[in-house]
């Protein structure tokens, strides 16, 4: 089987397959930019309210798979070609981040390196009991990459990003959780069904999905709101939701009305 990253349906919920078996869905270059067009093909499709991020197989993803880059770092490791990679690989997990409905990682296996930058990426995550999340940038000699100390800083706080970026900690499922960088650890073969049920609720009203998906990043991003001007930010949105749900039940009283007529 060729490495892919496949696009699925299930009801109003994109599932998203990171796939490269042989290597533990380790990410290619064409699979990055694949990463990518399911983002777009999402972002164009407004019936979907969500989307789940999941490996083959078993495994969430290994990390970027090195190999595909030896050629243009052994040509050089500066060159404009080696930056254009780089810049397509975290490119695809920025893109990721700035999806416009929520987005969930459903991690079995391992998430390593720039698999679990890709993790990290997505706005909640379901992981395994026994899953793997390593750094592993400088186990193999490298400095970490795609602003993993910030991203994981955000979630987990400095002693979280020292211990798994700085000192290489591996950390399983239930200590993911209890660090705060997943909400739920379940049982191995419970993790896709639980972030796809989780997804399922949020994306059966996608506008609503893609109107608070967006209040929440605002809110929670790197540069905090102040409480007043959160209430602010939100008081449209919340209008605009009663209004909808008061229209919705005076749909119902007169249809319900009409049948007893």
């Amino acid at each position: 089987m060729n490495p892919s990253v496949t696009l699925e349906r299930h009801g109003n919920v994109a599932l998203v397959t990171i796939s490269n078996p042989a290597i533990k869905n380790a990410l290619t270059m064409d699979m990055a930019g694949q990463l990518a067009d399911c983002c777009e093909r999402i972002d164009g499709d407004e019936t979907f309210g969500a989307v789940v991020i999941r490996g083959d197989a078993g495994t969430f993803c290994s990390g970027a798979d090195t190999n595909s880059w030896r050629d243009s770092y052994a040509e050089d490791a500066l060159s404009d070609r080696a930056y254009a990679e780089t810049d397509q690989m975290y490119g695809s997990f920025v893109r990721v981040g700035k999806l416009r409905v929520p987005t969930i990682a459903a991690v079995r296996g391992a998430a390593v390196g720039a698999g679990l930058n890709l993790a990290l990426a997505t706005d909640l995550r379901i992981v395994s009991s026994s899953a793997r999340l390593l750094a592993g940038f400088l186990r193999a000699g490298i400095h970490p990459g795609g602003g993993f100390f910030t991203i994981l800083s955000r979630l987990a706080g400095r002693e979280a990003a020292a211990g798994m970026g700085l000192f290489s900690d591996e950390i399983d499922g239930d200590r993911a959780r209890d660090l705060g960088l997943a909400w739920r650890s379940v049982p191995d073969g419970e993790v896709e069904a639980t972030a796809l049920e989780m997804a399922g609720r949020i994306a059966a009203d996608p506008l609503l999905a893609t109107r608070v998906v967006r209040s929440f990043r605002l809110e929670t991003s790197d540069q905090p709101l102040s409480w007043p001007v959160a209430l602010e930010l939100e008081r449209g949105v919340q209008l605009w939701t009663q209004n909808r749900r008061l229209n919705r039940l005076a749909a119902s009283d007169r249809a319900e009305a009409a049948s007893h007529d």
